[in-house]
């Protein structure tokens, strides 16, 4: 199995996950969110069509080919340059996308450039973000919106999980702090499908210690896991308002 190196970047906190076993994540992705129920939020409180995008934390590129579909022009940010490579592998020869290799606290835009900062579970976790709101609100032109995407820490059973490898974690805590930031924040039902029970173990694998990933696979009989999101939204003001 791959397991890509760890890159020297004093700026970046390395995901336990994709960063080092992308092949796992990518199974992972194609099993998540099976009905599109996030995507169709998404759409619905900030519709990309004919809009410039960015994706921060694209890993290997898994969503940008879904903004590009519709989106007059995409940037996917990675920190990782294995990932981005991936990433630009997965989109050549797709027009209007671009991949580059930066971090979320410093985006390799313009100020006022895009229409919509999409980050799905990358960085954006609660307090101590705020250097990537900051940089988010920069490229944002106005009437723009940033839409976080985050795995739901106080939804069983996987917020249960979650929270056993990180107690620190406070479902509670995380909201109030997205509150104050502006952001309303929408709870979105899912289901993550496998199609064979080997994978939905190794991403238990590469999501939890191995403790909490034998309890996870134990309190999972099927090729189903029910995951709670919430979609975090924050629009930047109109000049005059």
């Amino acid at each position: 199995m791959l397991r890509l190196r760890k890159p020297s970047r004093p700026d970046v906190t390395p995901s336990p996950n994709i960063w080092y076993w992308p092949d796992v994540y990518e199974v992972e992705n194609r099993a998540q969110d099976c009905s599109g129920a996030v995507w169709r939020v998404l759409r619905e409180q900030c519709d990309w069509s004919g809009r410039d995008v960015v994706d921060i934390g694209c890993g290997t590129g898994f969503h940008l080919p879904l903004f590009a579909a519709t989106a007059r022009s995409v940037v996917g940010v990675e920190p990782h340059p294995e990932l981005a490579e991936r990433a630009r592998k997965r989109l050549d020869g797709t027009p209007g996308v671009d991949v580059r290799v930066a971090s979320a606290q410093r985006l390799p835009l313009p100020d006022a450039s895009v229409d919509l900062v999409h980050a799905r579970t990358a960085y954006f976790f609660g307090p101590g973000c705020e250097p990537g709101l900051a940089e988010a609100e920069r490229v944002l032109r106005p009437g723009g919106a940033i839409a976080i995407v985050d795995l739901d820490t106080a939804r069983s059973p996987y917020g249960d999980w979650m929270r056993a490898d990180a107690p620190h974690i406070d479902p509670v805590e995380i909201e109030s702090f997205f509150d104050r930031q502006g952001f309303r924040s929408l709870p979105v039902d899912t289901l993550w499908r496998f199609h064979r029970r080997e994978d939905l173990e190794a991403v238990f694998g590469i999501e939890f210690t191995e403790r909490t990933a034998r309890r996870a696979a134990r309190e999972t009989p099927g090729l189903t896991v029910p995951v709670g999101y919430r979609v975090r939204i924050r629009r930047k003001t109109l000049v005059g308002r």
